[in-house]
C-alpha cells in the first residue's frame, strides 16, 4: 500500500512513525512533511492547502491511502477534494470538519442535542459584545470563533480585561478573520483532559486520555502555544468518567452530526474540564491534537492503518482498539521567545541518540535541511517523548532525554506532568 500524509509538524511525524511500522505499507510520500518525517517517507514541498497539486500527486504516484491531519486543510475541505477524486482518505470532509472550524457552530450544536458545556453567548458585533460583559460575571472566557492555532482563547479576570479582549479579537483581529464573531463563554473550573476519539460516523471508540499544557512558561504563565508539552493517560480520568463521556457526550456528539448530514469520519478530540458538576466539553478538534498525538499513538496496540481504514470504510465496530498499559511524556523543544517572535535555522545536534528506539522519540514539529544538517524551522522544534511503566517514570525518562538533543535558543518547560505528583 502506497500512503500519502498531508501535514509537516510533530503530529505528523507521529503518524507516520506508526504508518512506517504496518506491514500493510510499502510506501510513504509525505507533503510537506519535515526533517524527521524525511527518515520514514518522500517529502514532496506541496501546502497543505493546496487540494489541486495534493490530488494530482497522489495521482501521479499512484497513492492508496491518504491522511489529512492538520486542521487547516481539513476546514479548507483538503479531504473532500481527494474523496471526490476516488481517493480513500482519512479525515472529516469539510461539512464535518466545522466541529472545530467554527466555535459558534459547535456550541449551538451541544445546546441543541444537551451535551454538556460551559453556557454561552455568540457575537458578531463588537459593541454588543461590550454591553453584555458589563452585567457578566468574572472571570469569563473569549473565544475567537474560527481557527486560531490554538491561541484563540482568553481567560479574563476582570471587566478591563475582558473589554481589552474583545478589543484584541473583534477590533484588533489579532487572530485575523478567526475573530470575526466571538463565543463568550462561562468560566469553568476543574482538571482539563483530552480524549482522541476516532469515528466512522457511526460507531466511536475513544483513545487513551492525554493532557495538555498551552500556556509558554512554566507555572501555566505566559502565552497560550500550540502546546508545549502532555502526558497520557490522565490520573484523573477514571472509568467512571470515561462512561459518563461516552453516554452523554462522545456517542451524542457523532450522533448528533450524523442528524445534521454533516457524518463525522476520522478523528474527534475531545477537550474536557471535569467540573464539580462532572464532565463538560471545553472544546472539540476535527483531527489528532498536537502534541497529544505524540504520547497517545506510541500507546497504541493496533495497526494505524487498519484502524485509520475502518473509520473510513464504516466498519470501526469490528475494530477491538487497544493501548499499552504504561505511559508516555511529551516536552516541547521549542525556540525561545515563541510564540511570540523567535530566530530560526540553528543546527540541531543529538538527534541520532533516538535512531531505532521505541521508548524514546524525538517527533519534529519545526525543522528542515539545511547543507545536509538538521535545522530549526518554527517556535515549536522537537517533541521529546518517552514511555514508562508509570506516569512518574515517563515523565523523568521525558526530561532525561531533552538534555540528549541541543540547539542555539533551546527553550522548554520544565514542569510538563508536575500534576501527575499533586494527585
Amino acid at each position: 500500500m502506497k500512503v500519502l500524509i498531508v501535514g509537516g509538524g510533530g503530529r505528523e511525524h507521529a503518524i507516520t512513525w506508526a504508518v512506517a511500522k504496518s506491514p500493510r505499507v510499502d510506501k510513504i510520500y509525505a507533503a510537506p512533511g519535515n526533517a524527521g518525517i524525511a527518515d520514514y517517507a518522500e517529502c514532496a514541498d506541496i501546502s497543505v492547502m493546496d487540494a489541486e497539486k495534493l490530488v494530482a500527486f497522489a495521482k501521479e504516484k499512484e497513492v492508496d491511502f491518504v491522511i489529512v491531519a492538520p486542521d487547516d486543510p481539513l476546514a479548507a475541505g483538503v479531504a473532500d477534494a481527494f474523496l471526490d477524486a476516488g481517493i480513500k482518505t482519512f479525515g472529516p470532509r469539510k461539512n464535518a470538519a466545522i466541529i472545530e472550524a467554527s466555535k459558534a457552530f459547535s456550541k449551538d450544536l451541544m445546546k441543541k442535542y444537551n451535551i454538556p458545556s460551559a453556557a454561552y453567548e455568540t457575537f458578531d458585533d463588537a459593541d454588543a459584545a461590550l454591553k453584555y460583559l458589563e452585567t457578566a460575571p468574572m472571570p469569563i472566557v473569549l473565544k475567537a470563533d474560527g481557527l486560531a492555532l490554538g491561541k484563540g482563547v482568553l481567560i479574563c479576570n476582570t471587566l478591563e480585561e475582558a473589554k481589552a479582549g474583545v478589543k484584541e479579537i473583534m477590533q484588533d483581529k489579532k487572530f485575523g478573520s478567526a475573530g470575526n464573531r466571538m463565543v463568550v463563554e462561562e468560566f469553568m473550573t476543574g482538571r482539563e483532559v483530552s480524549v482522541l476519539c476516532y469515528s466512522d460516523g457511526k460507531t466511536i471508540k475513544p483513545m487513551t486520555s492525554a493532557q495538555d499544557h498551552k500556556r509558554a512558561g512554566d507555572n501555566d504563565t505566559g502565552l497560550n502555544t500550540g502546546g508545549m508539552g502532555t502526558f497520557s493517560p490522565s490520573p484523573f480520568y477514571t472509568d467512571e468518567v470515561a462512561d459518563f463521556c461516552m453516554k452523554n457526550i462522545y456517542q451524542p456528539t457523532i450522533d448528533a452530526m450524523k442528524a445534521e448530514g454533516r457524518e463525522f469520519k476520522g478523528v474527534l478530540f475531545c477537550g474536557l474540564m471535569l467540573t464539580p458538576n462532572g464532565p463538560k466539553v471545553l472544546e472539540y478538534n476535527a483531527r489528532f491534537g498536537d502534541p497529544e498525538a505524540q504520547v497517545v499513538i506510541p500507546r497504541m496496540k493496533n495497526d494505524i492503518i487498519d484502524v485509520m481504514e475502518a473509520c473510513v470504510d464504516g466498519t470501526l465496530d469490528k475494530i477491538d482498539l487497544q493501548f499499552e498499559d504504561n505511559a508516555a511524556v511529551c516536552v516541547m523543544l521549542a525556540s525561545d521567545g515563541y510564540p511570540v517572535s523567535y530566530e530560526k535555522g540553528f543546527p540541531i545536534s543529538g538527534l541520532e541518540k533516538f535512531a531505532g528506539r521505541d521508548d524514546y522519540f524525538a517527533f519534529h514539529s519545526g525543522t528542515k535541511f539545511k547543507d545536509g544538517k538538521v535545522v530549526t524551522n518554527g517556535g515549536r522544534v522537537i517533541g521529546i517523548t518517552a514511555l514508562g511503566a508509570d506516569l512518574v517514570t515517563a515523565r523523568a525518562n521525558a526530561y532525561a532525554a531533552t538534555e540528549w538533543v541541543d540547539f542555539d535558543n533551546k527553550y522548554m518547560r520544565h514542569d510538563i506532568g508536575k500534576a501527575i505528583d499533586e494527585q
